[in-house]
């Protein structure tokens, strides 16, 4: 099988005990690349990855050295195309909710709901319960609270790995340097006549105080308040 080719990527970089990220791009075409993150879970020696992108060779020792990569959680539904290399490469077990669209395959080994036993400890998953198509986010409970999302919340702390020209455009397409809720993801899953505040609002009775979404930056603090905020622009009447 062809997978995609690994695209630039910052080094892995521990933020909590045991939680890593990896700040990296997608090529959308010949012109056009976006950001795109990685997380990482170590439990007793075993990798989860969240949101997977595939790491050129060094990362990829990098993080082999780190554990046994055994699991890949996918978010969101417009996310999953790096899944195949490391379920392929690694035998990783495919974690996911049904449903999706986009990348309907791999299939789930084991479907995220509520009741879905996670692969560590100090875990919650929230699911979205009215998007034309799963999202979920992941909370640690550890380090006063690490939030994961993949495109329901965004956060641009800069720019980095973002085609060049494109960057003085990103405030003008919805994208500004604060956090935010995706407005792309917002258009296109939201069910005609209704409104995903109500679940926003759920989300926030969540401790959290950092945030790792899909694309963008990390947000190592304020990431409560600044979703709050997000939440009160983009649904703001």
């Amino acid at each position: 099988m062809d997978y995609p080719a690994p695209c630039p990527h910052d080094p892995i970089e521990e933020v909590a005990p045991d939680i890593f990220i990896a700040r990296g791009a997608m090529q959308m075409n010949r012109l056009v690349r976006i950001s795109r993150n990685m997380g990482i879970i170590r439990h007793e020696g075993a990798l989860t990855l969240i949101n997977p992108i595939r790491l050129k060779p060094k990362g990829e020792r990098d993080l082999l050295a780190l554990g046994t990569i055994k699991h890949v959680i996918r978010l969101g539904c417009f996310h999953g195309i790096d899944d195949p290399y490391y379920i392929d490469t690694f035998g990783a077990q495919m974690w996911s909710q049904a449903g999706g669209k986009t990348y309907p395959n791999p299939v789930p080994d084991v479907t995220l709901k509520a009741d879905v036993s996670l692969p560590f400890p100090d875990a919650e998953l929230f699911l979205f319960e009215k998007p034309l198509q799963p999202e979920c986010a992941l909370l640690i409970k550890r380090a006063g609270g690490i939030l994961f999302t993949c495109d329901a919340i965004q956060h641009y702390g800069d720019y980095r790995h973002i085609t060049f020209y494109m960057r003085p455009m990103m405030p003008r397409m919805g994208f500004p340097k604060t956090t935010i809720i995706g407005p792309m993801w917002l258009t296109a899953l939201t069910p005609k006549g209704e409104t995903l505040k109500p679940e926003f609002e759920q989300l926030l009775t969540l401790q959290f105080d950092k945030l790792l979404a899909a694309h963008g930056s990390f947000l190592a603090s304020g990431a409560h308040d600044a979703v709050a905020a997000a939440v009160e622009t983009a649904f703001a009447d």
